[in-house]
């Protein structure tokens, strides 16, 4: 199976595509030059983005080669796709440095080498665009009442949509067209929910270039719960290990539903088709190991192996009951003064393990807290310096949340 289209439908990431046989054809044959955008809302990618960088790396790997867009841009409107409202405005300097962030993480994952990926941003043209041109040259080509038809207009009719956030589809329309004039690139790629705005763009170059250009999107990525993956009532799992502990990522990842095991090892790692096949007949108990594999192939190619390794050695003396301190464990300081008048509720707030002291309380008469291996059972419980063991508690939440303590 040599047509990396063949592998991408195989592995479970195609949705949608326009002109699917034509397409295969094209991916089949000599190298193309394909984009996917990342507006920069944050200082960091998520793990959310990561189906979409593999899906990069295959391209690149089959000989095509891939456009990293950065909406430096497109960001300063923001998406309004499945919002409930208007995203903050940011300021350009924000901006601009959430791009540089994502810069250095995407450089991990791509080779960005001579005649390799290239990275583009699309503030350099968008930003210097004059208003009356742009309409004319571009609006006129775009229909209201078509685009009020689109999910990611009318779902916010009801509750308020600004012609500002309406502008967005014309911009990412136009970034379609410039990357197809300046740099050849034929096919654009992207989640599910991008389907319209990338249709407009696809529809935009054929219009006006009669170029044979392609839009591909991606199932999203989610759990079998139907959370979006990297989603928890925590937050965002981060790939930047400064928001998200190396720990968090791959407890995370370790921790995932059965049923999500073999979906995600097929869609988040560059392990073979027969291994993970061979993985499939696992059932019970064994799926556990799956989960491991899963865990540690996706940390090493965020994190390198030696910190994979680590993490996964921190894991394996959780799940035997130890303390699994090498480092790797999510830690907060205690000071002094805050000991002083600290029950096991304080702790669970200090640590971010709850969001209230109800939810602490509750935890607790459930069971479901343990202070260095043994059961919480009085909310009131005070915390002093004899729960640190060298200085140090741990706290197990659940059953696969941990934390440490250290004073």
């Amino acid at each position: 199976m040599n047509n990396v289209f063949d592998v991408l439908q195989s592995r479970g990431y195609i949705d949608q595509v326009t002109y699917e046989e034509e397409l295969r054809e094209v991916l089949g044959g000599e190298p193309i030059n394909f984009y996917i955008g990342f507006d920069a809302t944050a200082d960091s990618l998520t793990l959310g983005h990561f189906l979409q960088i593999m899906v990069m790396k295959r391209m690149q790997q089959a000989g095509h080669r891939p456009v990293a867009l950065l909406g430096g841009g497109t960001t300063m409107i923001g998406d309004p796709s499945f919002k409930d409202g208007m995203r903050p405005i940011m300021t350009k300097e924000m901006i601009d440095y959430n791009a540089s962030c994502f810069k250095e993480q995407l450089g991990r994952f791509l080779d960005f080498g001579e005649g390799k990926a290239m990275m583009v941003n699309n503030g350099d043209w968008l930003l210097n665009l004059k208003f009356m041109e742009f309409m004319r040259d571009i609006g006129v080509h775009f229909s209201v009442n078509r685009m009020l038809t689109f999910d990611c207009y009318k779902n916010r009719l009801d509750k308020g949509l600004t012609f500002f956030e309406f502008g967005y589809m014309l911009m990412q329309s136009y970034d379609f067209l410039y990357l197809y004039r300046n740099h050849d690139v034929v096919l654009q790629l992207g989640g599910s929910d991008q389907w319209s705005n990338m249709l407009s763009g696809y529809e935009l170059v054929r219009k006006l270039e009669q170029g044979k250009v392609y839009s591909m999107t991606f199932k999203l990525l989610t759990t079998a719960a139907g959370i979006k993956m990297g989603k928890t009532e925590a937050g965002t799992i981060w790939l930047d290990e400064k928001k998200t502990s190396p720990y968090e990522l791959y407890q995370y990842l370790r921790n995932c539903d059965d049923r999500d095991v073999i979906k995600f090892l097929k869609l988040l790692n560059m392990l073979s088709d027969e291994e993970i096949e061979a993985m499939e007949k696992w059932e019970g108990a064994k799926l556990n190991d799956a989960k491991d594999v899963l865990a540690f192939e996706v940390f090493k190619m965020v994190h390198g192996e030696e910190k994979a390794q680590a993490a996964r050695e921190t894991s394996k003396a959780l799940f035997a009951g130890g303390s699994g301190d090498d480092g790797e464990m999510p830690t907060t300081e205690i000071t002094a003064e805050q000991l002083t008048e600290m029950t096991i509720v304080d702790l669970l707030r200090a640590g971010e393990l709850v969001a209230s002291n109800g939810e602490a309380r509750r935890l607790i008469e459930q069971g479901g807290i343990h202070l260095n291996d043994i059961k919480v059972e009085d909310f009131n419980r005070v915390i002093s310096a004899e729960d640190f063991v060298d200085g140090k508690a741990v706290v197990r939440k659940g059953k696969k949340v941990f934390h440490q303590f250290t004073i």
